[in-house]
Parts: structure tokens; C-alpha cells; sequence
């Protein structure tokens, strides 16, 4: 079994390089919005798209064959992408270029990629690190993407398959709830609590929201250094919460491979439409949308796939409100929770990883549908009666 992973490696290009790359980069999206204007809107296929706008891509805008089969595949992908989502592909940007085997290369005698430019053939070298160095050894990709990131430099995005091992026969089930208060707890008692994050994003809003001031009612140069300090925070919160997901899916799976368990998650989706719904202050919006779940999600999945563990999506339903130990709806206050019927009392998040692991057991392992079952009793009349009655 092989997983397609993607390396960001930065490049350092000489300037006459910059300026092919620039070139290249403004060809390529005006091809993809002209194909995007002259192709009907429901037409999605990479291949009709191809042969209705190929020849007129490679005369207008200089494209070589390869570029130009790849704007129609860039346009066709973004037409599924929208019509997924109900919305309309509008423009796209000059910072990015789709390359495959035949305009791309990697060359590790030198550490540099060979990339088909508008006009000319380039060999740029790379700036990478320790952790790219040892997944490109040895490895002969076939596609990438030249891209230009919001601070000016440029990368390419290389995809490599690597082999994963088998996936793992569980006996077990670790259970993960999402939330505000605690981003993540698992059915074994971990947690990660969410103050370290938030009291980091409420930081960073208000520097923001200062800068954005001065940058409008400053004198001249204090718009121009307002300006550049916010470019310089540009990132800064987004790439702590990415390195903080990265960290919490990593200790799950290794927990997971080291106790021979799968992952089971909630399948949470639309939660960002439904709670904008609700009347909240503009603080307590801002929390709610930066909570970075899927991403948590995402690292997840890829993770478990690379390690051999199982990663499996469950039913939200009720399962912050089900007790664990008799399944019986109980009482949920805040953080707390207790269960009428059984009297359990504990955390309210814990108590939820407890039901998303007994609902991945359901689902997973053999006899698991046991976990999910209560029993009946006879009562003097000969009649079945549930425990609750």
C-alpha cells in the first residue's frame, strides 16, 4: 500500500530565474481563467476542457503541451471542487503552476529541480532541511507544484509515494472528543486543555487590531512600519496551531500503535454554519471560527495511515450526553456530567471519549456490538423489563 505525501521545499532562484518564474506563473493562471470563461460552466471533464481550449492555451499565452494539459486539469478540478460546495469558480491568482513528470524533476546529485519555465528549461536549487533531505533520498517524484507563497519566496510542493506497513489487527478502541474547552481527550485519560492556544490568538487579535489602526490614521511612517510588522505576524498564530495539531495527532497514533487500538473520532461537520447562526459577540465568533478541528482531523488520518492504525469517523449524536457505563441519557452541565440512572459523575469531554470509543468498538471488532447493548430483566410477571423502569 503506498500514501502520496507532499513535501514543501523552498527554492533559491537566481534572479533571472524570479523572473521567469513570474512569468510563468501570471501565463499559467491567465490560461486557466481563459478556459474558465470560454468553457461552459457545468463542463467539469479535464479532457473536454482540453480539447475545446487546448490549441488556443498554447498560441495565446506560450504554454508548453504539458502546462497546458495541466491549466485544463486545474480548471476541471476547481469546477468539481465548486460545484461540491454550490459555488462558482470566479478568477484564479498567479501563484501557482501544476508540473508532472515530463516538465519537472528532481535531481539529487545537486539537490535541485529541474522545471519547464515559460520559454526555457531551469535547474533551481533548493533550500531544504534535514526532514526533506531524508524523505527525497532515493525518491524519483513525477509531480509537483511551483508555488508562490504570501511572504515572496517560492517553493515547489513535491509528491512522493512512500510504502506503509499493514494495518494493524486491533483489540482496542481509543475514543478522541473535540472541543473548545479541551481541544482534544482521549477515552485513556489524556487531554489537551485549549488555554494556551486561545490566550495566543486573543494576543495576537489585539495586536492586529492595533496595527490595522495605525496603519489607517498613523502619520506616513508609521502606516509604512505598521505595515510591515503586521506582514511580518502574517502566519505566526496559523503556524503555532498547525504545530500544536501536529504534536497532539502524533502522541494519539503513538498511543494507538503502542496499545494496538484504533482511533475513533466524531464526524463532525457543519458546525461553523450552524453556531454563526447563533447570537454571539464578536470575541466568542472569532474563537468559534479559528477552532481548527478538521485540520486536527486531517493530521490524523494521513498520520494513522502512515503508522498502520486505523482512524475511524462515528456519529455525534448523543454522545456527549449518553453515559458511558449503563447508556443512559444523563445530565451534562458545562464540564460536568452525571448520569441519573447508574449516578456516575465525572468529566463531561472524558465521559464522551468513553462513548466514541465504545461506539468505534461497535463498528470495528468482532463481538463489539455487545459494548452497545443493555440488559433485560423479568420481572414477576413474566414480562421483559428494562434496568431503567
Amino acid at each position: 500500500m503506498e500514501q502520496v505525501l507532499t513535501l514543501v521545499c523552498k527554492l533559491n532562484p537566481a534572479s533571472e530565474q524570479i523572473a521567469q518564474i513570474e512569468t510563468t506563473l501570471k501565463a499559467f493562471a491567465d490560461a486557466c481563467n481563459y478556459a474558465n470563461q470560454q468553457v461552459k460552466p457545468q463542463i467539469t471533464s479535464k479532457t473536454t476542457i482540453q480539447n475545446m481550449v487546448y490549441q488556443d492555451l498554447r498560441s495565446m499565452f506560450g504554454l508548453s503541451a504539458n502546462l497546458a494539459v495541466r491549466a485544463c486539469a486545474r480548471v476541471g478540478a476547481n469546477r468539481k471542487t465548486a460545484k461540491q460546495q454550490g459555488k462558482p469558480v470566479k478568477f484564479f491568482k498567479p501563484t501557482s503552476a501544476d508540473y508532472d513528470a515530463r516538465i519537472f524533476a528532481f535531481r539529487e546529485k545537486d539537490w535541485t529541480v529541474s522545471l519547464n519555465l515559460l520559454s526555457v528549461r531551469e535547474h533551481i536549487k533548493m533550500d531544504i532541511g534535514n526532514y526533506q533531505l531524508g524523505k527525497l533520498k532515493g525518491k524519483k517524484p513525477t509531480s509537483a507544484q511551483l508555488c508562490k507563497h504570501r511572504d515572496g519566496s517560492y517553493y515547489i510542493h513535491i509528491q512522493i509515494k512512500d510504502e506503509v506497513p499493514e494495518p494493524l489487527k486491533p483489540t482496542n478502541v481509543i475514543g478522541v472528543d473535540f472541543g473548545r474547552r479541551d481541544i482534544a481527550v482521549t477515552s485513556n485519560g489524556d487531554k489537551w486543555d485549549v488555554l494556551q492556544i486561545t490566550d495566543i490568538r486573543d494576543r495576537y487579535a489585539k495586536t492586529r487590531a492595533s496595527l490595522q489602526q495605525k496603519a489607517i490614521i498613523g502619520t506616513r511612517s508609521t502606516r509604512r512600519r505598521a505595515r510591515q510588522i503586521l506582514q511580518r505576524l502574517s502566519g505566526r498564530e496559523r503556524r503555532f496551531q498547525q504545530w500544536l495539531n501536529h504534536q497532539i495527532s502524533y502522541r494519539i497514533i503513538k498511543k494507538a500503535l503502542a496499545t494496538n487500538a484504533i482511533v475513533a473520532i466524531e464526524n463532525l461537520t457543519g458546525i461553523r454554519e450552524r453556531t454563526n447562526k447563533q447570537p454571539r459577540n464578536k470575541v466568542e465568533r472569532r474563537r468559534s471560527n479559528s477552532w481548527c478541528f478538521y485540520q486536527l482531523r486531517f493530521f490524523l488520518e494521513y498520520k494513522g495511515i502512515k503508522e498502520g492504525v486505523f482512524v475511524i469517523a462515528v456519529p455525534p449524536a448523543y454522545t456527549s450526553q449518553t453515559c458511558h457505563q449503563c447508556l443512559h441519557i444523563g445530565l451534562r452541565s458545562d464540564k460536568r456530567f452525571k448520569c441519573g440512572n447508574c449516578k456516575w459523575h465525572g468529566d463531561a469531554d472524558l465521559n464522551g471519549a468513553k462513548m466514541i470509543s465504545l461506539l468505534g468498538q461497535s463498528v470495528s471488532l468482532p463481538g463489539g456490538s455487545r459494548c452497545l447493548c443493555c440488559s433485560l430483566n423479568i420481572d414477576s410477571s413474566g414480562l421483559l423489563q428494562s434496568p431503567a423502569l
